[in-house]
């Protein structure tokens, strides 16, 4: 299958573009899903200077979903992530996702100033994608997402891995992603060689933030301090 990551809207800087941040949708959205944090954000003072990138999936049949055709980066098997991943449609999504990255780059923004983030599947494909790209990014912002292809990825991920921030928001009863999810994702990070961060150093290393709530979601105070990371990932 020919992945690609078609690039639904493109919110221009308020300011002079110095920098970059991709969003990645999760599954059955739409890049429209997103786009709410991106009008948030961009409105910041100390994030006038981003240009916001939403790519869309393209549509495939879920089984997960009773083989139901929705917006998706990849096939899941069943809902709990104890079965057999679809490590071809992850590694095609990556690579489309890599490719905007690359064309954000040959247009004048440097790697270091692109942040890659997404929700859920989307926040998925943003660990692959950046953890195991050629670009050294200025960051990846996971949302209630986890790491894919554990038994594989110390042999997927590039040199610059461990050396790209990450900040990792979870809500603390979400039924989709459990705990021990995020656990055994955050042991291969730091076997990597990437250090959890210190307060007032969260751009280096992994930021480990976890909200109270019981749903598969995103809050409030999570977007606040995603907002206020990013601001120190890629100031003005």
């Amino acid at each position: 299958m020919d992945v690609t990551a078609t690039v639904k809207y493109t919110i221009p800087a308020v300011s002079k573009h110095t920098a970059t941040v991709i969003l990645v949708h999760g599954l059955g959205d739409r890049a429209e899903g997103l786009k709410r944090i991106a009008d948030k954000f961009r409105h910041d003072p100390g994030l006038s200077h981003v240009k916001w990138i939403l790519p869309e999936s393209p549509v495939r049949k879920v089984r997960a979903n009773m083989g139901l055709e929705m917006p998706s980066w990849f096939d899941i098997e069943a809902f709990g992530f104890d079965t057999v991943e679809d490590e071809a449609g992850m590694l095609q999504s990556a690579a489309a996702i890599n490719r905007l990255i690359s064309t954000e780059v040959e247009s004048g923004t440097d790697a270091s100033r692109i942040v890659l983030g997404g929700f859920s599947q989307g926040a998925t494909m943003s660990l692959l994608s950046g953890l195991s790209g050629h670009n050294r990014l200025a960051g990846i912002a996971v949302l209630s997402g986890w790491l894919p292809l554990r038994d594989k990825f110390l042999a997927l991920a590039s040199p610059l891995a461990s050396t790209i921030p990450v900040f990792w928001g979870h809500i603390s009863d979400d039924p989709l992603v459990r705990p021990d999810h995020i656990q055994a994702s955050m042991k291969i990070l730091t076997s990597l060689g990437m250090p959890f961060s210190t307060p007032g150093d969260e751009c280096r290393g992994l930021t480990y933030n976890v909200y109270n709530g019981m749903r598969h979601e995103t809050n409030e105070k999570e977007l606040d301090d995603l907002k206020d990371w990013i601001k120190k990932a890629i100031p003005d």
